[in-house]
């Protein structure tokens, strides 16, 4: 990923927060000798040394990426800037948060190892309602998937937030988003600022 020097974060902490809060991504490899993406949720793991989650099996994807080494790009709040939002001149924008994983990919279809990504995942996402839905899986439906783990070997962090501005067309750009309701963008934004 390209990152000017103003942009770039090297906080691993700070990346690995923004993993865990941003956890649903693209898993991006090669099948067939093209570029291949998989839309899905990641869970890093405890010692945050890999991100684990699963495909379907009819996915041509898991045929292929075991041993690759693969990508995941994962995106926070993003929105357009208009350069009437700033005093001084300025051009059209996008301002965003982005983090990508780079690591060697292993397959797994152990039933065991399976249903414990899938109850931590529905854990993870269910916690958020009044009454979580509890997995109770068939046989079959384990085997309908097959686990990833990617082994992290490199991250790299950037957060586009009008850094290159002035504070004033900082706050202004802040402002601005707030009425549009990019709220999520604008407090990082703010946080960026303290």
């Amino acid at each position: 990923m390209y990152i000017p020097r103003h942009f770039a974060v090297s906080d691993r902490d700070e990346m690995f927060a923004f993993i865990e809060a941003n956890a649903f991504g693209q898993l991006i490899s090669s099948v067939a000798g093209r570029p291949f993406s998989t839309h899905m949720p990641f869970l890093l793991s405890a010692d945050r040394t890999s991100c684990i989650g699963h495909l379907a099996r009819q996915n041509p994807q898991h045929g292929e990426i075991g041993g690759q080494q693969v990508l995941i790009s994962l995106q926070g709040p993003h929105d357009y800037v208009s350069p009437s939002w700033y005093r001084s001149p300025g051009v059209p924008t996008w301002n965003y948060q982005a983090v990508h994983i780079y690591g060697r990919c292993r397959v797994f279809t152990d039933r065991e190892k399976l249903k414990s990504l899938v109850d931590a995942l529905t854990a993870r996402y269910e916690s958020a309602f009044a009454k979580p839905w509890r997995p109770d899986y068939k046989a079959s439906m384990l085997d309908a998937i097959v686990g990833v783990e990617v082994t992290v070997s490199e991250i790299q962090g950037k957060y586009k937030l009008s850094q290159n501005r002035s504070e004033e067309d900082r706050l202004q750009v802040i402002d601005a988003l707030e009425k549009l309701g990019s709220t999520d963008l604008a407090a990082a934004m703010r946080r960026n600022e303290a």
